[in-house]
């Protein structure tokens, strides 16, 4: 099965209209993430990783986001600043699933951070993901800088940006509205908000005195809308109708999507399941519903994907620890300057 590359046709329903290929093909990325995920936090919690934080119920929007990437390297492919929330997209966007799982591990075959960092915090040169940042929302500044070179270049690739709604109550976010819609030069950038109802564990409700996040588009004149990120076709339509418009007209656009947070915010809350709307089950039941999947074809996607994890777990597990004296590694560009001290002192 190839993956999807157009937006669904409109029809009275848009699950038949996307058909059942390319649902499966969401659906297996879905699952691939999901159990991933719940493996990271059985790591975490046995003491076989240590802090997790992740996205499980986000697959439904972060999936058709990352297929839709037009993946490379340099200004004349997207640039994507990611959060802790987005192993799905790199999923979709061909990630294996091991390389998460040695990050949660801290194996020193980690090729994010060699172990230095806590999951979830990818980093790849070669499809322009910008190392992602524990720090909150600093993503939305840092997506100024390639929007710029690529506003200043001949291109249609354009800059991806995604956080939490709790982010946007940060300057960084702000700024990056500002930059983005400077009449002067209008960023090509994709302003991402994924809205699971909490910032760590204070409800959206009392804090954001806007109606919708996606509002904020209003108050500088550019397009922005609200998509129920719980349904997958409905998510791949908004997201290629976002990219279509920032890849032609090289302004920005703001969506926001409106997921669930499935396992709470990290292990720091304990990461037990939360009963809140699952993207995956609801995906399976209008499968099912409509004839285009059966209970059967789905138990052997989450089998399959169970058994991947599995064997990725079990060698994760035999590779080393990086060695102490590796933390000098790749702290400056060019090496560490001989005159820097590396016993005692800094």
């Amino acid at each position: 099965m190839g993956n999807p590359s157009v937006a669904a046709p409109k029809s009275a329903d848009p699950y038949l209209a996307f058909g059942s290929e390319k649902l499966l093909r969401l659906h297996d990325l879905m699952v691939k993430a999901r159990v991933l995920e719940e493996r990271l936090i059985k790591m975490s919690k046995s003491g076989d990783g240590f802090f997790w934080i992740g996205g499980p119920g986000e697959e439904g929007f972060n999936v058709p986001l990352g297929l839709q990437v037009k993946k490379g390297q340099g200004v004349q492919y997207d640039y994507l600043h990611l959060h802790y929330r987005s192993s799905a997209i790199m999923l979709a966007l061909g990630a294996p699933v091991i390389d998460d799982i040695r990050q949660m591990r801290s194996v020193a075959t980690d090729p994010y951070s060699k172990g230095r960092n806590f999951v979830n915090h990818p980093a790849v040169p070669d499809w322009n993901i910008v190392p992602v940042s524990p720090t909150i929302e600093t993503q939305y500044s840092t997506s100024i800088g390639t929007g710029i070179a690529q506003a200043h270049t001949k291109t249609d690739a354009i800059t991806i940006v995604n956080g939490g709604d709790g982010g946007t109550a940060e300057g960084d976010f702000h700024s990056c509205l500002v930059w983005a819609n400077r009449p002067a030069l209008p960023l090509p950038i994709l302003i991402v908000v994924v809205n699971n109802g909490y910032a760590i564990s204070t409800p959206e409700p009392t804090q954001h005195g806007e109606r919708s996040i996606a509002d904020w588009g209003k108050v500088f004149g550019m397009p922005s809308a609200t998509v129920d990120g719980n349904d997958v076709v409905a998510s791949w339509d908004a997201v290629a109708k976002a990219m279509a418009y920032v890849r032609k007209e090289r302004k920005p656009y703001l969506l926001e999507a409106k997921c669930s947070r499935l396992y709470g915010h990290s292990s720091s809350s304990g990461a037990n399941r939360i009963p809140e709307a699952d993207c995956i089950q609801l995906l399976e039941a209008k499968m099912i519903e409509r004839g285009l999947a059966s209970k059967e074809d789905f138990e052997k996607v989450w089998h399959a994907n169970q058994e991947e994890i599995d064997r990725a777990h079990q060698q994760v597990k035999q590779e080393p620890f990086p060695e102490p004296e590796t933390i000098w590694e790749d702290v400056y560009s060019e090496g560490l300057p001989p005159s820097y001290p590396t016993k005692g002192g800094s």
